[in-house]
């Protein structure tokens, strides 16, 4: 059974590919595998934000169309 991917998920998982290429961990192997998959988690979580973002404004805008 594969675990759903949140946003808190992608962006921990983005940050240690990062933090394994910044120090190098990441051998040359690997590299492009991580690359990409970084990459992936990277459109994640911006199509998140700005799913997010749109829902925010909706219930924004219902709120003050409202009176409320």
């Amino acid at each position: 059974m594969e675990e759903t991917l949140t946003y808190e998920k992608a962006y921990a998982e983005l940050m240690e590919i990062t933090r394994g290429i910044e120090d190098e961990s990441v051998s040359v192997d690997l590299l492009a595998e991580k690359v990409k998959r970084a990459s992936e988690l990277i459109s994640f979580c911006q199509e998140r934000l700005r799913s997010t973002e749109q829902e925010v404004n909706k219930i924004i805008s219902n709120m003050e169309k409202g009176g409320a």
